[in-house]
């Protein structure tokens, strides 16, 4: 606790059995893996099971909202909830495999948050997408959160257990962003940014930098000498 080894004398150890039957397993396991690296220690003052209770109600919730029936056509769900859950997935996927957990648990997290938003002021919780996000969070969280991920399974109306589920098939056309953002400079120096398509070609991407009505302010009528475009990242204009 606050950098200090836990002893009876400082009177700061904390008891897992005490803190299990507060929180639950699944918040307590949550609340380690989220807290760093496998290779780091644990400051426990650090570590916010309560917070990770807060989490799992709210991941739990979706599986109580979805509308949709299992076995629904995904490809037919909203664009950008399908993205951010197939981006999810193929982050947390990647981190598993390196053992960065709490990065994996990160992804997870910023996912319900998305879906959260779907489902409250966006496609609605009839939205193929949305069931997809749910299905996808609760195989993510088995990982660390078993009972709630469970749980989360059987009320989207699945069986046998989620763990003969297996890791969904990441689609490669759903991790490409459909706008990147470009930096525009002036001399080298930066003047303003915008958003392309990240197949762009370096003419039409000179074109686009010179149009935006910040340029056309900077540049006050003057003619370029030059202008440098590596598409899609960055234009700089030499006057």
């Amino acid at each position: 606790m606050d950098g200090s080894a836990m002893s009876k004398s400082r009177g700061n150890l904390v008891r897992l059995s005490d803190e299990l039957e507060h929180h639950g397993v699944d918040a307590i396991r949550l609340s380690m893996v989220f807290s760093g690296p496998p290779e780091d220690d644990v400051d426990w003052s650090d570590v916010s099971p309560s917070g990770s209770v807060k989490f799992l109600s709210r991941a739990w919730r979706l599986s109580g909202d979805v509308t949709s029936a299992p076995g629904v056509d995904f490809s037919k769900g909203d664009i950008s909830l399908r993205k951010a859950t197939h981006k999810a997935l193929h982050d947390a996927g990647f981190a598993v495999e390196s053992f960065r957990f709490n990065v994996a648990v990160a992804r997870v997290m910023e996912l319900v948050n998305a879906t959260r938003k779907a489902i409250d002021s966006g496609c609605g919780a009839a939205d193929p997408a949305v069931r997809e996000a749910t299905e996808a969070t609760a195989i993510m969280l088995s990982l660390v959160a078993p009972f709630t991920a469970e749980e989360m399974w059987e009320r989207l109306g699945h069986k046998p257990a989620i763990a003969t589920a297996g890791w969904p098939a990441v689609d490669p056309a759903l991790l490409v962003d459909d706008e990147v953002e470009a930096v525009i400079q002036i001399n080298g120096k930066i003047v303003g940014r915008i958003n392309v398509s990240p197949t762009i070609s370096d003419a039409d991407f000179e074109a686009a930098a010179l149009a935006h009505p910040s340029i056309v302010a900077e540049l006050k009528g003057a003619t370029p000498k030059k202008v440098i475009a590596r598409a899609p990242k960055l234009v700089n204009i030499v006057l």
